[in-house]
């Protein structure tokens, strides 16, 4: 088995005490959120296939996982007693593989001892790098290759996934890449002798920035090297095995209900193709997500919804008796409100798996600061995730300001010293004063909000850290007329930012201590948005997101000006609608942070309700626009970056995570249609 990631390269990181870190030359830190990820934890778990009145759902229930980090899309190992699944820890996304507990005894104990040394005893599968997403293992039916999804390898193009299938032989670690250049593959499921993979594959058209379903097509191809790839179902997704010829799906169809599908295959000259297709759902709920085991003929698990609910359940139909198929509900008895996710079932069909949040407990998430695994030297630059929006660190590294929405809160750099709330309404963007110590600026108000909308800038002065008192709050513009994003210029004098004043969202520069009554400057105009700019630290520039290129449209790339309003040129975009925004300079001012869809999706969306986003991976560029770099590998929404010259020395503290275990997520909002046969109060969801 390939060897374990060095434990020298184990992330997760906070600084040992308050005091300031060091200022760095190899490019201090960069902080970014992730929309929620700190606010839920998973675990797999799984429940008899079917039910027994001598063994009742509730007690049996067995968690297959250890407890550490986040862990879900599990699959059970072919011939043995182990879980393959995905994990979040040590600052990346990894395979892991694990024995399963025999009993809930012993899978209450193994979650006693999982936040120490029983959970360090599990090993990466995949320790090569780059550091990249890891998604919807299978093993070989022999146990001696690995197929998984993988985000390593760039596209050739921007706004292209990077997504696509792999396959690694254990014993050597050698990999190979199963999906065409130049094209996209998710969700792998290997056919029950191992010869076949099948995988959810947009083409080579590509993603259309879709953020519902993607529309893919299912194309089969030889696990041993990719060939005689074939196109064998069109308008497929998420492909699990029911045996050598059998192939079940989900699908989106015109009536806005997604179903699952049953297609019969066949093996031509050419390939494989669908002899058959037939929906084994009816209209009027959604199914999804299917699992089929040779060990469980005539049985296909699939997570669904029903009318009148807002819960993923996971529910398992009986396909083989004359068409009137028979379903029994498997975890809603156990916890009916609760999510759980895409199920697989045991080889010998004894068992169906799922993931859901594990829970601890309610109330607020502690800050989190984990370190991210960046894919570059560990001395370049630290990359942290925060338990927040908007972060900026003071200028002397001591302090970080960040948003809850709502609610601003500062904290040491550290994590140390709790959450000091210093403005309880709703705020968004966070820039510290470069010359006076302890004033923040941001923007009050709605966010997501019209050119006229009361929003406007402030200036927050902390005083005192031991007394609430000393807090004082400074208007900076009048009107109201949707102010937001300031960021001041490295002399103290100024502060750009963005305003709705003209009735188009433009960038303005004010007095930094007496805001527009000091006076104040038009920087751009025009029937577009500027939005979310950024000083640069030598004074230089100032980058901002723009639709300038294509006003209204929704999308938006990084432009730079200098102050003076000369020199405007476009940095990068994503191409196309694409969206790219949240620059910040790097301290050295040679390079912006910032967050796109560059990268396009890396995941089905229907199967990560509580992933997926469609756009949202951290990058930096050179401010020449060239050197693009993807820092984030994952299906979550990073966003709202900064960078600090401090650099945060990472440490293995990154699985302190203690969630609320409410899970602070909701079903995807586009599932919410109202079926016309069912009444209008069973309409159910509710937005993501």
């Amino acid at each position: 088995m390939a060897t374990p990631l060095l434990a020298a390269l184990l992330a997760a990181a906070l600084l040992a005490s308050p005091a300031a870190p060091a200022a760095s030359a190899s490019g201090g830190t960069i902080v970014f959120t992730t929309l929620g990820r700190s606010r839920y934890e998973f675990d797999i778990f799984s429940l008899p296939l079917a039910p027994s009145p001598h063994n009742p759902a509730a007690a049996a229930e067995l968690r297959l996982t250890d407890g550490v980090s986040v862990n879900y899309n599990g699959n059970f190992a072919p011939a043995s007693d182990s879980i393959l699944f995905v994990s979040e820890r040590n600052g990346s996304l990894n395979l892991y593989l694990s024995p399963v507990p025999s009993s809930r005894r012993e899978a209450l104990e193994s979650a006693s001892s999982s936040s120490s040394s029983a959970a360090a005893t599990i090993s990466p599968l995949l320790p090569w790098e780059p550091i990249a997403l890891k998604d919807r293992p299978s093993l070989t039916p022999d146990g001696s290759r690995l197929v998984y999804v993988s985000t390593a390898v760039p596209a050739a193009e921007p706004r292209s996934s990077w997504a696509a299938v792999y396959s690694t032989e254990l014993s050597t670690g050698r990999t190979r890449r199963l999906t065409p250049l130049g094209v996209a593959d998710f969700s792998p499921a290997v056919s029950p002798s191992g010869e076949w993979t099948a995988a959810a594959s947009p083409g080579a058209a590509g993603w259309s920035g879709e953020v519902e379903d993607l529309r893919t097509d299912i194309y089969v191809f030889r696990t041993a090297d990719g060939s005689r790839r074939s196109l064998a179902i069109r308008d497929g997704g998420w492909p699990s095995w029911a045996d050598e010829t059998t192939v079940f799906f989900h699908r989106r169809d015109s009536d806005g209900w997604y179903g699952v599908y049953r297609a019969e295959i066949s093996v031509t000259g050419d390939g494989v193709e669908a002899a058959s297709v037939e929906r084994i759902t009816p209209p009027g709920f959604h199914a999804f997500t299917p699992a089929a085991s040779p060990g469980a003929p005539g049985l296909v698990a699939g997570a669904t919804r029903l009318a009148g609910s807002d819960y993923r359940h996971i529910e398992v139909i009986d396909v083989s008796s004359d068409g009137k198929n028979a379903y029994f509900e498997v975890t809603r008895p156990v916890a009916p409100r609760v999510h759980h996710f895409n199920p697989f079932i045991s080889p010998d069909g004894a068992r169906v798996g799922y993931h859901r949040c594990r829970g601890r407990g309610n109330g607020d998430s502690p800050l989190l600061l984990e370190n991210i695994k960046s894919p570059g030297s560990p001395d370049t630059f630290s990359l942290f995730r925060i338990d927040g929006s908007f972060p900026s660190f003071s200028h002397d590294g001591k302090k970080i300001a960040f948003v809850g929405l709502p609610g601003m809160y500062v904290v040491n750099s550290d994590g140390s010293g709790g959450r000091r709330k210093i403005f309880s309404g709703n705020a968004f963007s966070t820039s510290w004063d470069w010359k006076r110590k302890g004033v923040v600026y941001t923007s009050i108000g709605p966010d997501f909000a019209s050119e006229t909308t009361e929003v406007d800038v402030v200036a927050i002065s902390l005083g005192d850290d031991d007394d609430e008192s000393t807090i004082s709050m400074k208007k900076l513009t009048v009107g109201g007329e949707n102010n937001a994003f300031p960021s001041p210029s490295p002399d103290g004098k100024w502060v750009v930012f963005r305003s709705g004043r003209s009735g188009n969202k433009n960038l303005y520069i004010i007095d930094a201590e007496d805001g527009e009554a000091g006076g104040i400057r038009r920087l751009t105009e025009g029937p577009w948005s500027d939005t979310m700019c950024n000083w640069s630290p030598d004074g230089e520039w100032i980058a901002f997101a723009s639709d300038r290129h294509a006003p209204g449209s929704g999308s938006f790339a990084i432009y730079m000006v200098h102050p003076n309003g000369t020199g405007l040129r476009r940095v990068v975009h994503s191409g196309g609608s694409g969206r790219t925004n949240h620059p910040w300079f790097s301290p050295d001012s040679k390079s912006l942070v910032f967050t796109s869809d560059y990268a396009a999706v890396s995941a089905e969306p229907v199967s990560n309700p509580h992933h997926y986003q469609p756009y949202g991976e951290i990058f930096t560029v050179d401010i020449d626009g060239s050197n693009i770099r993807r820092l984030t590998h994952n299906s979550f929404e990073d966003g709202t970056p900064s960078w600090t010259p401090y650099f945060l020395e990472p440490r293995d503290v990154g699985e302190t995570l203690q969630a609320s275990g409410r899970c602070a997520f909701q079903d995807c909002h586009w599932l919410n249609i109202q079926d016309a046969a069912q009444p209008e109060e069973l309409n159910y969801g509710k937005s993501c």
